[in-house]
């Protein structure tokens, strides 16, 4: 049997799960850990397919096997280089970071300081991609002395004999040019910047890294054995989902979060990803869910110096079976959240519906949340494999519905060509022209439809025209006109910029004495507190959600 049939017959098992002859698989990988696979093609096929087996194993045997050849993966990497296979496939984005391989990618200032730190002989500039290296000369002369006689007058300065002649013995160039950002007088907002404007791409050598994508497993993590069919979407119901019984959730203790935040950022830049809470995590405020059939998710907040102006932030990433395999992050006002859910590509035959269902649950329970959100670019607005993936279907047979009529219109005219002829599938027009509108879900139709014309980016640009014709253009006067205002307020001060969407409501003086004490803890608990709690108290004062609505509706 040769390498394709032997890769056939492991991507069969995908569809066998609850078959009797497990053995058969057992096998089947005893013997595909003595195969040669001879190109990077079948090397990448095989090990999506492993990843997937150890994170849905019908038996432990069988998720033992396929870490013991994951496990070695980067010997077979290595035996492709030397027999002058190309390797430039494994840095694609969906298989990325596979052990025993390389890859480059621009990361922002948090992302590369980090990797800089943990694996400082693993990361470096990579000098043969950086095209706008021009973009230092903008930065590097406040920490390079005399560069400022090289550089604005001569063409083509010679930035890496800069780096190389100005670095340590045994430092590597990203480590001295991140050095050097850190050195400067300035808050960390500004360092970073000022470094994400240099455009570094950073080469980041995994080699046998413990956390590649082939041998990261969640330490402790127990194995759920799929030995019956995998959950299908038909198979979940959101209603019963929210419905549910509380989930099992726990605070980390600080160290262990910081361990679970390392691995986590390393998961998401191995992908190319950046997520705005992995970057910046609140540390003292990362807890585990556990979701059931082995899916943990490890999510938090960020610290108040990061905070977005009005939403809570919340992010996560999800392992199944100690594998990881996607993450989700949440944008909240009041009830409404705006969920972005992202699960990996070699797991999207697994059970996702499930999986999702069980997060959003999850939220309803620790943020109050009952109206979820999806972006149109989850569903494929710009965004060509949203489109192909079918991904509106994915949401709209959970329960989803547009929010936006025109899209409503050609939902009910695409289901009634799929109740007249089975088979139908909407073109990829279609997927474009559904993919123009929010979807939205409610455990009360008439409670979510409140939110369908609101846009937060609305709230912003009532406050952006009041500094246009009120302050002429000046935010310091609005900002200052209104704390004044609040101040005259009793008890409610503040200088946020959540405070200058309270300036907009006309009726705040009215309040009474209890909605301007809730509104003061609302402003504090923005500001310092827990942004769950934030929620919580936006969701007990109907005073400022009904002004909030007036302001972001279209």
């Amino acid at each position: 049997m040769n390498a394709t049939e032997l890769l056939d017959r492991l991507d069969q098992w995908k569809g066998r799960f609850g078959s009797p002859g497990v053995t058969g698989l057992e096998q089947l990988l005893s013997t595909i850990a003595t195969e040669r696979f001879g190109d990077a093609a079948s090397l990448i096929r095989l090990h999506e397919t492993l990843l997937f087996l150890r994170a849905y194993p019908p038996s432990l045997k069988a998720a033992k096997l396929a870490d013991a050849i994951l496990f070695a993966f980067a010997k077979r990497v290595a035996g492709l280089q030397a027999a002058g296979e190309s390797v430039d496939d494994f840095e694609a984005p969906e298989i990325s970071g596979i052990a025993g391989t390389s890859l480059a990618a621009v990361f922002d200032y948090e992302v590369a300081r980090t990797l800089a730190s943990r694996y400082p002989r693993s990361v470096e500039i990579a000098w043969d991609r950086y095209d706008d290296s021009e973009k230092l000369g903008f930065g590097m002369p406040r920490f390079t002395p005399l560069l400022d006689e090289d550089w604005p007058v001569e063409a083509h300065a010679p930035f890496r004999k800069w780096v190389d002649a100005m670095r340590p013995a045994g430092s590597s160039g990203l480590a001295w040019l991140l050095a050097g950002v850190e050195t400067l007088p300035v808050s960390e907002r500004e360092r970073a910047t000022l470094y994400n404007s240099f455009s570094v791409p950073v080469l980041w050598r995994i080699g046998n890294l413990e956390n590649s994508r082939s041998h990261l497993r969640l330490p402790g993590s127990k194995l759920f054995l799929h030995q019956e069919p995998l959950l299908r979407r038909s198979d979940v119901s959101l209603v019963r989902e929210l419905d549910g019984p509380p989930l099992p959730v726990k605070k980390l203790p600080r160290s262990e979060a910081r361990e679970i935040l390392n691995l986590i950022l390393d998961t998401s830049a191995m992908r190319f990803r950046e997520l705005y809470g992995f970057s910046h995590p609140e540390e003292s405020g990362i807890f585990r869910a556990e979701l059931g059939r082995g899916v943990e998710l490890f999510f938090g907040g960020v610290p108040p110096s990061w905070r977005l102006p009005l939403r809570a932030y919340h992010a996560g990433m999800f392992f199944k079976n100690g594998v990881p395999a996607g993450y989700v992050e949440l944008l909240s006002l009041f009830e409404r959240a705006e969920v972005g859910f992202n699960l990996y590509y070699t797991f999207r035959e697994g059970e996702s519906a499930w999986i999702y269902a069980r997060i959003l649950r999850l939220f309803r329970q620790v943020l109050g949340v009952t109206c979820f959100s999806v972006d149109p670019y989850q569903i494929g607005h710009e965004n060509p494999e949203a489109v192909e993936s079918g991904a509106f279907w994915f949401y709209r047979k959970l329960g989803f519905r547009p929010s936006d009529p025109s899209v409503a219109r050609l939902v009910e005219r695409e289901e009634l060509r799929m109740r007249q002829t089975p088979g139908y599938r909407s073109s990829r027009a279609s997927l474009e022209k559904l993919a123009e509108g929010y979807l939205l879900y409610s455990s009360s139709a008439d409670e979510g439809r409140r939110w369908d014309r609101f846009r937060v980016r609305n709230v912003g640009l009532a406050v952006a025209r009041e500094i246009s014709s009120r302050f002429r253009g000046d935010p310091d006067a609005m900002r200052n006109a209104a704390a004044a205002s609040l101040h005259r307020t009793p008890g409610v001060q503040s200088s946020s910029q959540l405070a200058l969407v309270l300036s907009l409501f006309g009726d705040l003086p009215k309040w009474s004495a209890a909605e301007k004490a809730a509104a003061v803890k609302i402003l504090r608990a923005k500001e310092k507190g827990s942004e769950a709690e934030y929620l919580r108290l936006m969701q007990r004062h109907p005073k400022m959600r009904a002004a909030f609505l007036t302001l972001g509706c279209e």
